[in-house]
């Protein structure tokens, strides 16, 4: 499970190969990233999670993120 404020790696898509933070939890499949990608809904299964977690509370802005 990816918690809030865990950097990720978008592995498919448009923004493939961007940083992205985790910045709230959806449901089981979906979370809501913000970063050098676009803020929006993505799939856990297009996310390669980092040992990093960034300090941020839920539904942070995107300049806290």
């Amino acid at each position: 499970m990816l918690e809030v404020g865990r950097l990720c790696i978008k592995i498919a898509g448009r923004d493939a190969g961007q940083k992205a933070v985790v910045v709230e939890h959806i449901d089981d499949n979906y979370v809501l990233i913000d970063g050098q990608t676009r803020r929006r809904k993505c799939s856990i299964t297009h996310l390669e999670p980092t040992s990093i977690i960034l300090n941020l509370k839920k539904g942070a802005t995107h300049k806290d993120v």
